[in-house]
C-alpha cells in the first residue's frame, strides 16, 4: 500500500518532521510506502523565517503544482496535513474527491481558528468555514490533542486522538555538572518567541542577579536585543543538544484559542530529556503538566516567580521532577506508543 503525504511544508518544517516523516520506519513495517508532497518547500521557509520577500508567482506555481499532484494517482491512501490550500474557499478543499482515494486528516494546530476568528469579517464570511469540506471528506482525523478532537467530530466519524510525539531513544537525558549556574531554557520558532517576550523582564532579573542562565533556541534574531539571555540557532543535528544542556524547560503561552489548539510539543521535548518544566496552564498544557510531580504550572507573573525560586533553589526538586517527566513521556507520548497506531490508522484507510 501507498501514502501520499500531502504537508504543508517540507522537512525543515517541525510539523512535517514530527507528524509524519518520524512514522516512516512504523509504516515500512506494517507494509506501507510513505512518499511525501510539500506544498511549500524548505527554501520559502527559510525566507520566511528570515523576513526575506517571497514571490507570489511561487507561490501560485506551488498551488497548482498540488493540484495536479491530487489527480495524479498511484496511492492508496492521503495523508492530509491541516488543509490544501491555505486562504482559498472551502470549494478548493473539495478537489481532494478528484483523487478518489480514503483521506486522514492530520492537525497539530487550532488552523481552523486562522479563519473562522480572523479579525475581517470578510475573511470570516468567506473562509470561516472552508476546512469542513475536506474534514467531512476524510475517514479519519489524526488530532494533536482533545480540543482539536472535539472540533472535528462534528464531521468526522473516526476522531483519534495521535499527540505529538518523540522518539525516546534520541531524545534523552544529558549529563549536567550540578556546580554550574542552572539553566533556563526555551525552544520554538521566531514566531513563538513572542509567547516568552512578557516573560524576558523576570528572566533578566535571574540572569542579573546572577541565579541563572537563559537559553532561547530558535528565536532568530528577536532574542538579540535582550540583555543577559543567549540565543542558539536552531538547527535539526542540534535541536536534542540543546535541550540536554538545558536545567529547566518552559512553555510560556497565552490564554487565546489559538493556544488551547497547541499539543505541548515543547514540554514533551524537555521532559523526554529529564527536564523539569514550567508551563502556563492552557490547553494540553495542564495535561501534561503535573504539578508538584514533573513541573509547575504559572498562571501569573508572581507563579511564575515562585517556580523559578523553587527549582533554582534545589537540585534534587529539578531531578526528581525531571525523571517523572521522562516517565511520563515514555508511557504517553513517545514515537514507540503511537508509532504503531499510526500506521494501523493508515492500513484502515487504505482497506476503505
Amino acid at each position: 500500500m501507498k501514502v501520499l503525504a500531502f504537508t504543508k511544508y517540507g522537512a525543515m518544517a517541525a510539523s512535517t518532521r514530527q507528524r509524519f516523516l518520524q512514522f516512516e520506519p512504523w509504516l515500512t513495517a506494517a507494509g506501507l510506502t510513505l512518499d511525501v508532497s510539500p506544498l511549500l518547500d524548505n527554501e520559502y521557509l527559510q525566507a520566511k523565517f528570515s523576513h526575506r520577500a517571497i514571490g507570489k508567482i511561487r507561490v501560485l506555481l506551488s498551488y497548482l503544482r498540488r493540484m495536479r499532484a491530487i489527480q495524479a494517482g498511484g496511492h492508496d491512501v492521503l495523508w492530509v496535513h491541516c488543509e490544501l490550500f491555505p486562504y482559498l474557499p472551502g470549494m478548493f478543499e473539495r478537489l481532494v474527491r478528484l483523487s478518489g482515494l480514503p483521506v486522514v486528516y492530520d492537525f497539530d494546530d487550532a488552523i481552523f481558528h486562522t479563519y473562522d476568528l480572523h479579525p475581517s469579517t470578510l475573511v470570516r464570511a468567506i473562509l470561516g468555514r472552508k476546512l469542513e469540506p475536506l474534514v467531512r471528506r476524510s475517514v479519519t482525523a489524526l488530532c494533536g490533542n482533545a480540543y482539536l478532537a472535539d472540533w472535528a467530530r462534528r464531521w468526522c466519524t473516526d476522531v483519534r486522538v495521535v499527540p505529538t510525539v518523540v522518539d525516546i531513544t534520541t531524545y534523552v537525558p544529558g549529563k549536567r555538572v550540578p556546580e554550574t549556574l542552572p539553566v533556563i531554557g526555551w525552544i520554538g520558532s521566531p514566531s513563538t518567541f513572542d509567547y516568552v517576550v512578557p516573560h524576558l523582564p523576570l528572566l533578566e532579573r535571574l540572569v542579573a542577579d546572577g541565579r541563572a542562565r537563559v537559553t532561547v533556541v530558535g528565536s532568530g534574531r528577536a532574542a538579540g536585543r535582550y540583555s543577559g539571555i543567549d540565543h542558539v540557532d536552531w538547527t535539526e543535528a542540534g535541536e536534542i543538544a540543546a535541550i540536554q544542556a538545558m536545567d529547566v524547560g518552559i512553555m510560556p503561552l497565552p490564554d487565546t484559542p489559538w493556544a488551547r489548539g497547541k499539543c505541548g510539543y515543547k514540554l514533551i521535548q524537555y521532559m523526554a530529556c529529564g527536564l523539569p518544566v514550567v508551563a502556563s496552564p492552557v490547553g494540553v498544557n495542564s495535561e501534561i503538566v503535573e504539578p508538584g510531580v514533573n513541573g509547575l504550572l504559572a498562571a501569573g507573573p508572581a507563579d511564575w516567580a515562585n517556580a523559578f525560586d523553587a527549582l533554582l533553589a534545589s537540585s534534587e526538586l529539578r531531578r526528581g521532577y525531571g525523571a517523572a517527566g521522562r516517565e511520563r513521556v515514555v508511557r504517553d507520548f513517545s514515537l514507540q506508543r503511537f508509532g504503531p497506531e499510526v500506521a494501523a490508522a493508515l492500513q484502515a484507510a487504505a482497506r476503505r
